[in-house]
Order: structure tokens, then C-alpha cells, then sequence
């Protein structure tokens, strides 16, 4: 079996929680995992909760002992930042070095992680990855159940992304999602690519990014992966028919084009409780040398030290990088 290292993330979030409680879960071997992150905060946690009533003995930990105080819940805070950020150095270099076969990362705090010193030098955990693998080529991949979301651009303004969306881009986020289709086993692969502008630009009326850069995409595509290969198909529809099986994967334009359908269907909000119900859905790197998959929250600094934040979207991000790793 594969072995999964997994990233604490910022320690005054949510993260070591949702690892210990995705851990002691029957599924899972504990011998086939690797937790990046200092063993002290992991040990607060469990004598807070219990999670591990026999104690941790049973979990392994890359442990740097990096944290020089007594751990606080939901700060924004420079040392837990930087740590956060040396543990994921630490994990990129055991894959790189085959000590690991995949990365699964807890969530992170931009601000804390700018504070750390790594903000300057990489957005989020995606661009910092790509930069120490040294890959030019990447793109997010958001997935939930059968709903498989890429990015062609991610972390930028949306004036930005507009002005980033070229046949080459979209050729290439094309291509990852084809490659992934093909790496998950999937069969006569089907994959949709959202239009930009509304209606997909309805021949022009919109806006002529969808038939000058985007549909030269499409044809190209087609034409090399001898697959299915739809667009632009207007972005108000493509997520539903790709959820409701017409489509393997779907290629979105922008970060929140892609993020809202997938949170829409993967966040349950309960008013009533003021509280989130449930939290599903994975967030995978492709075209890293390494594997790479994540949570698809942030650190839910409200919820940390409480014991009730829920473990899913670690379950699936973990079960993801184990079905790329074997």
C-alpha cells in the first residue's frame, strides 16, 4: 500500500482535529500514514477530546518540534504560519525523495502564512508547490462525488482571469483534465469546457473570448484525445448536466465559477444551528511531479478547540490520494 503523508496545516485551526478524527476511522490502516506536524499539538487535542482514548502510540509523525508555546486556538499568528509552511516544505521533499507516495494537506491561513514569511513568495499551497516541484503546468481540480471540477486560472482577480483566458491555457487545463480522467480509470471520457460569458457568448453578443479562445480549445482537444470534448457550453448549465452524469469533467474559466457549484453542493449551512452541517469535497494539484490532494475548507478558526468540526472533506481527500498513489 501507498504511503500518505498528511500536512497539519495551521495548528490554530481546525486541521490536527480533522486528522485524528479521519484517522480512527476503520477504513484506514494508520500504518500507511505519515502526520507532518508537531506531536505536542496533536497530543493536546486528543487529551482535549479523546479522539484516540488508548493514546496515539499508533500514529507516526514527522515531528520537528516547532512550536515554542502553549498551543492557542483561532489566532492569526507569524510562528504558527511559518510552521505550517516548513511542514509542507518538509512533506514536498520526502515525496520528492520517494519516502512518501502522495500529500494530503490540512488548511492553511493566508494571512498567517504571509505573516510567516511565504505569502510574498506564494499565494497558497497550490503555487507554492508548483514553485519547489519546479512545474509550470498546473491547474486545481475540485471534486465532489462524481462532479469533477479544473481550473484554468485560480488565485487571481477576476479582471486578471478574463485576460488570462487563452487557447493555450485552455488547451492545457484540457489536457490535465484528460490525463486525470485517465489516471482514475474512467471509460470513454467525456469532458465539458464552461464558456466565459454568459450563454457562452451567444455567438459573439457577450463577448468573443468563448469562440476566439476558447472553442480553438475545444477542437484541438477533440481532435488529439479522440474523446469527448464539449464547448464552450454555458457555465449556468454544464455543472448540472456534468452531476447529473453527462460529463467526467468540467473545465472552468475562474476560481469562482468552479467553487460556487461545487461549496453549493458539497457545504450544507444549518441556520437553525448557525453551524455547518456537513463539509464535503477534495481539492487536488495536477501536473505535480508528486501527488498532491487537500480539504476544500479554510481553517475554520471559529470552529478550532471545540471538537465539533467535521472530518469529511479530510475522508475524501485522503481516500483521493489514495486512489492516485496505488
Amino acid at each position: 500500500m501507498a504511503k500518505i503523508g498528511i500536512t497539519m496545516g495551521d495548528c490554530a485551526g481546525i486541521g490536527p482535529e480533522i486528522i485524528l478524527k479521519a484517522l480512527r476511522k476503520e477504513e484506514f490502516d494508520q500504518d500507511d500514514f505519515v502526520i507532518y506536524g508537531d506531536r505536542k499539538v496533536f497530543e493536546k487535542i486528543n487529551e482535549m477530546f479523546g479522539f484516540f482514548p488508548e493514546g496515539m502510540d499508533s500514529l507516526e509523525f514527522k515531528d520537528l518540534d516547532l512550536i515554542s508555546r502553549s498551543l492557542e486556538f483561532g489566532i492569526i499568528d507569524a510562528e504558527y504560519g511559518k510552521v505550517a509552511g516548513k511542514y509542507i516544505e518538509e512533506a514536498i521533499t520526502d515525496a520528492q525523495e520517494g519516502k512518501i507516495d502522495a500529500i494530503v494537506t490540512g488548511p492553511i491561513h493566508k494571512k498567517a502564512f504571509q505573516l510567516g514569511g511565504y505569502g510574498k513568495k506564494y499565494p497558497g499551497h497550490t503555487e507554492m508547490l508548483a514553485a519547489l516541484t519546479q512545474t509550470r503546468d498546473y491547474s486545481m481540480m475540485l471534486a465532489y462525488e462524481n462532479l469533477r471540477v479544473i481550473h484554468v486560472t485560480a488565485h487571481v482577480s477576476l479582471r486578471k482571469a478574463i485576460d488570462m483566458i487563452t487557447q493555450e491555457r485552455v488547451y492545457k487545463a484540457i489536457k490535465l483534465g484528460y490525463e486525470t480522467c485517465k489516471r482514475l480509470k474512467i471509460e470513454n471520457i467525456r469532458i465539458a469546457v464552461a464558456g466565459l460569458n454568459p450563454h457562452a457568448g451567444d455567438f459573439g453578443l457577450f463577448g468573443e473570448e468563448d469562440e476566439k479562445e476558447i472553442e480553438p480549445a475545444v477542437i484541438k482537444a477533440r481532435e488529439n484525445f479522440g474523446c469527448v470534448v464539449d464547448g464552450p457550453v454555458p457555465p449556468d448549465t454544464v455543472f448540472s448536466k456534468a452531476y447529473g452524469g453527462m460529463y467526467d469533467m468540467v473545465i472552468a474559466m475562474y476560481h469562482d465559477q468552479g467553487h460556487i457549484p461545487m461549496k453549493t453542493l458539497g457545504f450544507k449551512y444549518n441556520n437553525v444551528k448557525q453551524n455547518w452541517d456537513e463539509v464535503r469535497g477534495v481539492n487536488v494539484t495536477l501536473g505535480l511531479p508528486i501527488i498532491r490532494s487537500a480539504v476544500d475548507h479554510g481553517t475554520a478558526f471559529g470552529k478550532a478547540g471545540k471538537g465539533t468540526a467535521s472530518e469529511e472533506s479530510m475522508i475524501d481527500a485522503i481516500r483521493y490520494a489514495m486512489l492516485l498513489a496505488n
